[in-house]
């Protein structure tokens, strides 16, 4: 990815916290008929004295996993907060005309090799891990569980685990520091004045890069 050092993040906690807000995947890997690409949810498990490791699944009946080529690195992207920025909130539209559109953005790109994992017991281990995730916030959360025994064993068998072992990670803030001072602030004032949900989300980016 390329990524201008002005927009380059590489705290670990801060792109652990995009992965973790952000958690549906693009998963692109090499096959023998070329590029694939599933969207899933990963989870990621940080390691203290080991690589971080995401894990996920997809279905039995997906090609990706049966013409993985294992020997090509696979790409995970989460997309985190974006937002198009229209150059009528930059100053200089004023002065001299001189600006154009842009789209500011968060990614995290991972990369690492693919294991497959067919295990029951790991893959049943790892469907309780990602529904606890994001059953948390409901009042009353769901549970793999709550399902009958044979239903999730025949469940089990549609799917196939993925388990990345983290080699590198990167981190792309692309949310104006290269504007000056108070181009940032008439941003800031646009996005806010949007008022959307999007928006907002940006305008807090934004606020929270000084260069």
């Amino acid at each position: 990815m390329y990524i201008p050092k002005f927009n380059e993040e590489t705290r670990v906690e801060v792109l652990h916290g995009l992965i973790g807000s952000q958690p549906l995947a693009t998963l692109v890997t090499m096959g023998a008929s070329g590029l694939i690409a599933t969207h899933l949810p990963m989870v990621l498990s940080p390691g203290e004295n080991a690589p971080d490791i995401l894990r996920g699944h997809v279905s039995r009946a997906n090609p990706q996993w049966r013409e993985l080529d294992a020997s090509v690195e696979a790409l995970a992207i989460f997309a985190g907060t974006e937002h198009y920025i229209t150059p009528s909130w930059y100053p200089e539209k004023f002065e001299d005309g001189k600006v154009v559109p842009t789209w500011n953005y968060a990614v995290v790109h991972v990369y690492g090799s693919v294991r497959l994992v067919e295990d029951p017991g790991w893959l049943l281990t790892h469907l309780k891990s990602l529904t606890a995730q994001h059953e948390s916030a409901f009042a009353r959360p769901w549970a793999v569980t709550d399902a009958p025994e044979d239903y999730i064993a025949s469940q089990l068998r549609g799917i196939v685990g993925i388990e990345i072992p983290v080699r590198r990670m990167e981190g792309k803030w692309k949310v104006s520091q290269n504007k000056s001072e108070q181009t940032r602030e008439s941003i800031e004032k646009g996005l806010e004045d949007l008022g959307t949900p999007a928006s907002v989300a940006m305008r807090d980016l934004v606020r929270g890069k000084r260069p």
